[in-house]
Parts: structure tokens; sequence; C-alpha cells
């Protein structure tokens, strides 16, 4: 990471002419397991990755913050006094979003020092690996910072999730800002999205000989748009007809009951938030108790939720994971929020070239773009850079 911090530093003093306060990186995540229970209240299991977002950002004697970054031309300018959700828009809305949000959660936003901010990543955008969490994480710990908040992590994460929510308009749950402010080496986060606490679950891939690949498939999406928003509002619909708060209260053994009640769109989408939290919990028993290799069907089992009953899944995502379980792999699902981004598959290191090559091969023969795969391991959370 030490070029991407000499590029970091050596942008924002050629675009802003002077040198930066101190630089500030966050890491994207994956879920190992848990998908669309985070906004239910339900239980995820995801990692920080070694790919990371970094920034670099320099106080002000003004009251403007300034944004820019290596992935847009633009550099975005406003008044600390005129942040809103109405008044940034695009990209900015990440990082600008978030110093709105420290303003809802006791930043006095008429006494803090303007700011300017230069970030660059290698955290893959559109992908399902969360580069808007990264951002907004890196963002959130800089000014908490700068600006002496005092504000704890679990809280940051909540910053994070309500600048996504209320600037950037997706409704997302709290799942990534954790894993990203959160996460540890060689471990996943265990968190209960109910009561925000979080337990670190080691995995032990490299003891087991295991590796993490992911298959990017180029195939972008957006949760501010579309099926995401749709999807949130058919599991909340079917909290409302079953008479919970939430669907963290309905268990396994009560699907028969919501199937007599529910239409069947309704149900199925019940139906995989409930399955999905039992396999999210299932998962860390089985890491802690059996060990790694043990978990391939509960990654399997997830894919099939996510494909048939909350159908979020897409014809290049059902082949990388089709191809991965044929050559090999231990447990292979789609990882995100669906309608493209990446599918993840639990290899045997002496089986990821073979597997690397088939995945290229059928993603050819069906005429799809070539996938991006690539390994990553469980990086450590957000941070201040030296």
């Amino acid at each position: 990471m030490t070029d991407i911090r000499d590029d970091v530093r050596t942008g924002f003093a050629e675009l802003y002419g002077y040198e930066p306060s101190g630089l500030w990186s966050a890491p994207g995540r994956v879920n190992l397991i848990g998908e669309h229970t985070d906004y239910n209240e339900g239980f995820v299991l995801p990692l920080a990755i070694d790919r990371r977002t970094v920034i670099a950002l320099g106080l002000r004697q003004d009251r403007v913050a300034r944004v820019a970054s290596d992935f847009a031309d633009e550099v975005v300018q406003i008044d600390l006094a005129e942040l809103s959700p109405e008044t940034v828009h695009g990209w900015s809305a990440y990082p600008l979003g978030v110093a709105w949000a420290l303003g809802q959660h006791g930043a006095d936003l008429a006494a803090v020092p303007g700011f300017d901010v230069y970030i660059e990543s290698d955290v893959p955008v559109g992908a399902g690996l969360s580069s808007s969490a990264a951002i907004e994480s890196a963002v959130a710990l800089a000014l908490n910072d700068v600006w002496q908040l005092g504000l704890d992590r679990p809280t940051l994460a909540r910053v994070g999730q309500l600048a996504e929510n209320r600037v950037v308009g997706a409704p997302t749950g709290i799942m990534d800002q954790s894993a990203s402010l959160l996460g540890r080496k060689d471990s996943a986060v265990f968190l209960d999205c109910r009561s925000l606490e979080a337990q670190i679950v080691d995995l032990g891939f490299d003891a087991a000989g295991l590796v993490l690949l992911i298959m990017d498939t180029g195939v972008s999406h957006s949760h501010a748009t579309g099926g995401y928003a749709e999807r949130r509002a058919s599991c909340e619909l079917g909290a409302r007809e079953l008479g919970v708060e939430s669907l963290r209260d309905v268990g396994v053994d009560d699907l028969d009951r919501a199937r007599g009640i529910l239409d069947d769109v309704t149900f199925r989408r019940v139906r995989h938030v409930v399955t999905e939290n039992q396999r999210v919990l299932d998962t860390v028993r089985t890491l802690r108790e059996e060990g790694p290799a043990a978990i391939g069907d509960l990654l399997d089992a997830s894919h099939v939720s996510m494909r048939d009953d909350f159908e979020i899944s897409v014809p290049e995502l059902d082949l990388a994971v089709e191809t991965a379980q044929s050559n090999g792999a231990l447990g292979a699902r789609m990882t995100g929020g669906g309608f493209g981004g990446a599918a993840i598959a639990l290899v045997r290191a002496d089986d990821l070239s073979r597997l690397q090559v088939a995945i290229d091969g059928a993603f050819a023969e069906h005429g799809y773009g070539q996938p991006d795969t690539f390994v990553v391991t469980a990086a450590q959370g957000a941070s201040r850079e030296p």
C-alpha cells in the first residue's frame, strides 16, 4: 500500500498547494455470508479485505469543504453551512455525506473548520466489495480525529450508514461500514445488526490451505436504484403482515405459518432472510467447531436462496458460482447486494489456478466479458496511516 499512500500525498499537494494534515485509510469488504439480513436486524459475517481507500485530509482556515479524487475530474466545493442531503450529489455524496452525518451525531458544523480531501482507492467499484463504505469509513475516521469528536467506531459505522441512506439515497444496512471499521486481520466480523454487538471470528483459511477467491463479473450495480429498494420494501411488508418488528423476529420454525399469510413473492423474500440468518449462525458455529473447510455447503445453500427466493442473482453470477463448484471449490456464492457484482469461492490453494482458467473459459464460451478473479485476505479495519 506504500505506492497508493505516496500517490495520495502527492496528489493532495499538487491539487491544493500544501501538505495534508494526515492520511487515513479504510478497506473494502466481502461478505462471507449473510446477505440482505442487515437491514432486517439480523446477522452478518463480513471481513475487511486487503483492498483499501486512502484519503489525504488537510484542515482549512475557513468553513469550506473541498473533495477530489483520482476517479473524478472535478473538485467539489461547498460551505459546511450548506451541507444537506439536497445539496450534494454524485460521487461527492459519499465523503460530503459523512460530514453532514457527523453533524447529526453531535459535531457542530457551525464551529468546526473546513477541510480539503483527496481520495484514491484500489477497491473495485461496482463489484459488491463496498468501495462506498471504504470512502465513508476513511472520511469518518479522519474527521473524527481532526475535529476531535471522540466518537467510537460503532458510532462511526452508523454515521457512514446515515450518509449512505440519507445523502447517497441507498437503503443499505450497517454491515459494510461495520466491516470496514471493525475488521481484523485473518478474521471475520460476526455482527448482530439489532444490538450492533460485534464479535471477531478467526477464519483459519491459511492454516487450512484455503484461499478466498473473488470472481468479479464486471456487471455493475447500484444500491440507490431499483431492485435493492424493492427487496427491502418487500421485507418490511412481510414483517408488517406477520406482526413483528423485523424479520429478525421470525425463525425457521415460523415459515409454515408465514406461508399461509403471505403472498408467494413476499414469502420467498422472507424465507431467504430467515434461512440466511440461520446460515450465518451455523457458519460461525462451524468455523469455531470444525474449521473453514466445513462451511462450503452453507455457502452453496446461500447462493441458491439468493438466486431462487430473493432473486438477486444474474446469469454471470450463476455461471461463476456453478463453474467454481464444478472445478473444486468447497463452496461458492454471490456476495453483496446483487444484480451484478462479484461471487466468492472458498478454494484449496492448490486448485486456484485451475479454477481461474475454468472461469475464464466458461465466460468466454457464453459470450460474457472476461471476469476479474483475484484472491483477498482478511485485513485490518480503518486506520490512520503513518
